[in-house]
Parts: C-alpha cells; sequence; structure tokens
C-alpha cells in the first residue's frame, strides 16, 4: 500500500456510511474494524465519541480512499462535549475487542495522544482546503492492532475518561454478504 501524499491525509466518506447501528453489512469476509475518537462538530460547539472506521482490506491495497467509502462506519450514540474533555484530553484512552474462538481479545489499546489532538487536526482540515462548519463528523486516526490485522464478526470500542470515571462503548457484529 502506498504511503499517504501528505500527513495528517482526509479521506471524504458520504454522510450514508456513518451509522449507530449493531449490525452492519459488508461485502465479502475481507474488512475488519479500527477503534478512532469521532469528533463532531454540531452548532452548539464540538463534540466527541467514540467509533470503527470499518475498511475493506483488500480494496485498502489498491485504493484507501474508496475502501473506506465501502463499508459502514459504526459509532456510538452517546457523545461528550469535547469541553468536558479538553483540559484532560491526554489522559482518554481508545480500546477495541474483536472476537476469536468464543473469546472476547483486546485487539487495540492506547493514548488519544498518539493521534493528533483534536484542535490541531481540525486546523489541518481546514489548511487542505475543508470546511469544518456544522454537521462535520471527522474520525481521529487510529492505534497500531495486536497480533496483525485481522476480520472479526464481533467488534468493540471503547473511549474512556479515567479522570471522570467513564467510558463509552459501542459494539457492533458484521453480517458478511457473499461476492457471487
Amino acid at each position: 500500500m502506498a504511503p499517504p501524499t501528505s500527513t495528517p491525509c482526509f479521506y471524504r466518506c458520504s454522510a450514508n456510511v456513518l451509522t449507530t447501528e449493531t449490525k452492519i453489512q459488508v461485502l465479502g469476509p475481507d474488512s475488519s474494524g479500527e477503534v478512532e475518537f469521532a469528533l463532531f462538530t454540531l452548532a452548539d460547539g464540538l463534540w466527541v465519541t467514540v467509533g470503527s472506521d470499518h475498511t475493506d482490506r483488500r480494496v485498502e491495497a489498491y485504493s484507501v480512499a474508496v475502501s473506506k467509502q465501502l463499508c459502514p462506519h459504526p459509532v456510538a450514540p452517546k457523545l461528550w462535549r469535547f469541553d468536558d474533555v479538553e483540559k484532560h484530553w491526554d489522559r482518554l484512552i481508545l480500546r477495541s475487542y474483536i472476537r476469536e474462538d468464543g473469546r472476547d481479545l483486546l485487539y487495540q489499546e492506547g493514548g488519544v495522544t498518539t493521534m493528533l489532538h483534536p484542535t490541531d487536526l481540525l486546523a489541518a482540515y481546514r489548511r487542505s482546503g475543508g470546511e469544518a462548519g456544522a454537521g462535520t463528523v471527522m474520525f481521529g486516526g487510529t492505534l497500531t492492532v495486536i497480533g496483525g490485522i485481522r476480520p472479526s464478526r464481533h467488534f468493540t470500542c471503547e473511549l474512556e475518561d479515567p479522570v471522570r470515571g467513564r467510558q463509552i462503548t459501542h459494539r457492533y457484529e458484521t453480517d458478511c454478504l457473499p461476492i457471487v
């Protein structure tokens, strides 16, 4: 896979790939989830939640942009005001789990500080010509996976705020449609 033309790189997706559903349909067995924080720019300010940038890995090998458009991107329906976590942003933790052999296994784990800070991310987006007005949703980047990238029908993603003792969790299942 070729590296992105710039860092950060912003892949645009249509709004219809965003979902809060707990079951998604994908074409074939070659997709997998990626835990990310998701920023929602709404009329009353910036909000944050957790989501999965679910990606078709076979298509990603020849076009990251196309792969991002092919799969639904599940997000938790619960949001936190960014203002409520901004002062301790560097303490937030992302996690994901996949199910293998009937057990939930830790798939990704790390601090949000491994990605650009939301204000820096939005500023970079604006410098690239993007507009981050009300209605914009942006995923923040993902963590390295434990044990290699692999598909799983069951994916759980979490955003933990240890300072306030809370977390946002979203679980979803994939239904793989056959390629005929």
